[in-house]
């Protein structure tokens, strides 16, 4: 499944975001990838993956953000979220929250 964008706006960074996160959706093809521009300085992305089972939350962040390094320093600095979750574990994820009913940005 092709990364998502679910909402907000695109641009360059969201794009190179969206490209970044292809490659990791291309070694996980049962994950599904959601990212979105909340504000001019913030994007946010969540990552659903059976991949995940038995690892931990810092091994999940280490992991995943090595598929950021090939990304510019304002690419990276724009990630503002990372939700890595199992999908056992969204419904009780709170962070999911932000991806299934956003609260608006004020920006």
């Amino acid at each position: 499944m092709p990364v998502e964008v679910a909402r907000g706006t695109r641009d360059p960074i969201v794009d190179q975001i969206a490209e970044a996160l292809a490659a990791y959706e291309r070694k996980h093809p049962q994950s599904r990838i959601t990212i979105y521009r909340q504000n001019p300085y913030s994007v946010r992305v969540r990552i659903i993956d059976p991949d995940f089972q038995g690892m931990s939350k810092a091994d999940r962040n280490d992991y995943v953000w090595r598929f950021f390094d090939p990304l510019s320093d304002e690419s990276q600095a724009d990630v503002s979220m990372l939700v890595l979750l199992t999908p056992s574990e969204v419904k009780k994820s709170f962070a999911n929250m932000e991806f299934e009913d956003p609260v608006p940005s004020e920006l």
